[in-house]
């Protein structure tokens, strides 16, 4: 089981996002708890570089994540709109 770090920031952005959108994000957020940072199951999973990965939530939302601590803590670093994405 990861540990699971999003300032707020990232929260105040995925309140701002569609319902169904902020669905999704928790269900990513549950999976990458319990099974890690690679969701290869996820929309336009891929990794970014040394630890850090992104999927779509939709065609145009995404979350973007990295591990911090090795198989203990990962911090999603961004949640938004794939137009202003830090990649």
């Amino acid at each position: 089981m990861y540990r699971i770090i999003q300032k707020k920031r990232i929260t105040k952005a995925v309140a701002r996002m569609p319902q169904k959108e902020q669905e999704l994000y928790a269900q990513l957020i549950l999976d990458l708890k319990e099974s890690g940072p690679v969701q290869t199951a996820w929309s336009n999973f891929s990794s970014l570089g040394k630890n850090k990965y992104h999927c779509h939530l939709s065609y145009h939302w995404i979350a973007c994540w990295k591990e911090t601590i090795k198989g203990i803590e990962m911090e999603v670093y961004y949640a938004g709109s794939r137009e202003n994405a830090p990649y």
